[in-house]
């Protein structure tokens, strides 16, 4: 994976969105509306932050069979042994029909990928939606800031804002980051002027640690500068081929996952998810690339 992986993940994003617009269908909002609030009755299982009982998975990696089979889908998932699912759109189902299916399958979801533009057109829709499905974070996948300070600080204003909805439903904001943002900005990056502005009690965030890896930052620098912060993490690992950088299942790449486990209380860990891009290209394709990255997480964590 090469520098126009930033054109890629503007193409990724935009999927995201066209997916979570689904969400905002009138039916979906009604449903909101009438949709009582709780914790999932999959709530039993163990969510200690670093339980091998307790993986995580950004549905995104599995995009290609979802589309075709969205329960089936999860409950190869769920076979798997993953218990904790963040989406990145529900495929047309309403909140109700997705908590349902997460409670026969005995999964939770504690976190939803929905883009900033829907956000700015219905964040109470979409809250209203996250508390339906029983999530505690809805998780901004990326942000069109611009190029100078004045976009990153709109983005702070926005950040707070929808933090500010969030917490007063009960959830809480966070941002999902790539590797632009801690590209050099007036003597400063991107990502510094987030973590120092957005106020912490309303945003949280979701370290991305193939991204952090990518752009040549210290994920155990960064928990060490801000602790507490990363409340979540994306675990996906890399490959280095011929100076390129390209996703791989846990286990099977270069990154010392071991190492950032060992400092996930300093983090602030709460949930962390696997998640590989790319999937439906892995030998056997992407169910076959998370029961990888699943294997090596439980006996990592065990």
């Amino acid at each position: 994976m090469s520098e126009h992986d930033d054109k890629k993940e503007l193409n990724r994003r935009t999927f995201l969105f066209q997916l979570a617009a689904m969400t905002a269908s009138g039916s979906l909002l009604a449903s909101c509306a009438r949709a009582g609030v709780g914790t999932s009755t999959a709530a039993t299982a163990t969510r200690s932050a670093t339980s091998p009982n307790f993986i995580g998975l950004q549905l995104y990696t599995v995009r290609d069979q979802l589309q075709a089979d969205f329960e089936g889908t999860l409950a190869k998932v769920a076979q798997i042994g993953y218990k904790n699912m963040e989406f990145a759109g529900y495929y047309n189902r309403t909140p109700e029909q997705v908590r349902a299916t997460l409670d026969k399958l005995n999964l939770v979801s504690t976190s939803s990928h929905i883009g900033a533009p829907l956000m700015r057109q219905d964040a109470a829709g979409q809250i209203k939606a996250a508390k339906t499905i029983g999530q505690d974070y809805i998780t901004l996948p990326s942000y069109s800031f611009g190029k100078d300070l004045a976009g990153w600080r709109k983005g702070v204003a926005e950040f707070n804002q929808w933090g500010a909805m969030c917490r007063d439903a009960g959830l809480k904001l966070a941002y999902h980051n790539h590797n632009f943002e801690f590209a050099p900005l007036d003597g400063t990056t991107g990502y510094d002027i987030l973590q120092n502005e957005v106020d912490p009690k309303l945003v949280d965030f979701e370290l991305d640690l193939y991204w952090a890896n990518f752009a040549g930052q210290d994920p155990l620098a960064l928990f060490a500068k801000h602790p507490g912060r990363f409340t979540m993490w994306h675990v996906k690992d890399m490959v280095v081929t011929d100076d390129k950088k390209g996703m791989s299942p846990v286990g099977k790449g270069t990154i010392d996952f071991k190492s950032y486990f060992a400092h996930a209380q300093q983090s602030g860990l709460q949930h962390f998810f696997v998640e590989h891009d790319s999937a439906a290209q892995y030998p056997g394709g992407s169910l076959a690339s998370i029961e990888a990255s699943y294997q090596y997480l439980h006996q990592l964590l065990a």
